[in-house]
């Protein structure tokens, strides 16, 4: 397979989560036929879907790779289950998410994988680091920049550059 640009999405709540999105991002790079070409900035957010939760910390990753996007998915959840990720509720607290949200041009929607991620167009916690590193990368189903998403979105000021204050 020839090399395929990727953008990944990564977030944590649990624990220490600066340390668990570096933590993510090195085992990532480690995984042969993957080149970590940039990451995003840290922002911080609140949670959706369940509120009463702690904020995440999200960033975004731009690789290239060979692997194929089944191989890939089957790579990253075995870094979250190293990192001691456990299945709970949907959208419920997590030491580590990792998404593939985009894979080159690829539309992919089958159980366990949809790609481009069916939700990025709705989160300000996903594009606003996406945009970061891929401001003019075009969504494939939607035919928009990652900034116009982002510009779509409206208000995005609750997506809130990281300051290390804490964690």
């Amino acid at each position: 397979m020839t090399q395929s640009i990727v953008f990944l999405g990564l977030g944590a709540n649990i624990g220490n989560r600066v340390k668990a999105l570096k933590e993510a991002e090195r085992l990532i790079s480690e995984i042969d036929g993957i080149l970590v070409v940039s990451s995003a900035s840290l922002y911080e957010t609140e949670p959706v879907g369940i509120v009463d939760q702690p904020s995440f910390i999200n960033s975004a990753l731009k690789i290239k790779t060979a692997l194929y996007p089944t191989e890939l998915l089957g790579r990253l959840k075995e870094i979250e289950r190293e990192m001691g990720r456990v299945d709970t509720i949907r959208w419920g607290p997590r030491i580590i998410d990792i998404d593939i949200l985009l894979f080159g041009n690829i539309v992919i929607n089958k159980k366990g994988l949809t790609i481009p991620h069916p939700e990025m167009a709705k989160r300000a916690f996903v594009l606003v680091p996406l945009s970061e590193i891929a401001p003019n990368v075009i969504h494939p189903v939607l035919a928009k920049s990652i900034r116009e998403l982002v510009d779509d979105l409206g208000d995005v000021t609750d997506v809130r550059m990281w300051k290390g204050d804490r964690d």
